[in-house]
């Protein structure tokens, strides 16, 4: 089979989506016109070969077992109907940042709250691929917490009120992302996170990490190691001109020195050593009036 297209192979819009699945029984042919473009194909015994029943089931002519369309898949032995099922996956599939099962139910009228979330849950498993590849290149790993607001735990990271969750990005240059990968740990231990970057990340990769101790020995699994400080890491920015605790009262800061300052002024400059037309006045200009003729009477 070609490579899919739109309006041929899968509905483009709404409105072909609508005229496409109107019934059951057209949602029942399309997944049976993708598993058996050529006709039955009798999965126990291989050969092609057999006749469809009066209960939507096929029987191989060869061996004499006895299939579905949907066996193997997640509409498998499903009581919702498919008309439900489909829609379900168009909002779905077609959702940029992602849909709830209580918006999804109010946006189909369907009844029932649970068989909506008991669908999303079913297909958001079959989201992750087995086989999928692990991650390459240059690699960033860390661990944070993950969770709502729980009012009969204290603390932002209570057990049980927070997930620590590890996750690993690919760095793409110049400034890209590529794929991540996000798991559950029990701990942020050296074997917890060990764990997680030989399942997720190729041995020769280049890992950047924080100095955590936990992420210590990752050269011993076949990686590049490269430990960064929190002040270098990605996206820390280093404000030289708020060094001082405290400026003058007579001084602009400046955020890189330039060729004339001073030695030892930090890149401060006196409203003496400032040219005329940076000239800011820090002090409020002297009244004129008296103080009783411009404030309110009380």
């Amino acid at each position: 089979m070609e490579r899919p297209r739109a309006s041929s192979h899968y509905p483009k819009s709404l409105g072909e989506f609508e005229a496409w699945f109107p019934t059951d029984a057209d949602c029942l042919g399309y997944p049976e016109w993708l598993r058996w473009l050529c006709g039955f194909v009798c999965p126990a015994c291989g050969p092609p070969g057999g006749r469809g029943l009066g209960d939507g089931r096929f029987t191989c002519s060869g061996c004499g077992s006895r299939t579905t369309v949907m066996a193997g898949t997640i509409l498998d032995r499903t009581g919702t109907p498919l008309r439900v099922w489909f829609s379900v996956c168009w909002h779905f599939a077609t959702g940029k940042d992602g849909i709830a099962a209580l918006s999804l139910e109010r946006t189909l009228r369907i009844g029932s709250y649970q068989a909506v979330r008991a669908i999303l849950h079913r297909l958001r498993s079959v989201l992750i691929r087995p086989d999928r590849e692990r991650l390459c290149g240059k690699v960033e790993v860390d661990e944070t917490y993950l969770g709502g607001k729980e009012p009969w735990l204290s603390g932002g990271r209570a057990k049980g009120k927070k997930i620590l969750t590890c996750i690993a990005i690919e760095i793409l240059e110049p400034k890209r992302f590529g794929c991540c990968r996000m798991a559950p740990v029990v701990d942020a231990s050296a074997e917890s996170l060990h764990a997680f970057v030989m399942a997720n990340v190729e041995p020769r990769a280049t890992i950047n990490t924080d100095a955590w101790q936990g992420c210590r020995g990752l050269e011993k699994n076949g990686h590049i190691h490269d430990r960064l400080s929190p002040a270098g890491r990605r996206g820390a920015r280093r404000r030289p001109w708020r060094t001082t605790s405290r400026c003058a009262s007579n001084s602009v800061p400046h955020r890189t020195m330039a060729a004339g300052d001073p030695p030892g002024s930090g890149g401060f400059r006196t409203l003496a050593q400032l040219p005329g037309r940076v000239r800011v006045a820090f002090r409020p200009p002297p009244l004129n009036q008296s103080r009783n003729a411009v404030l309110p009477s009380p």
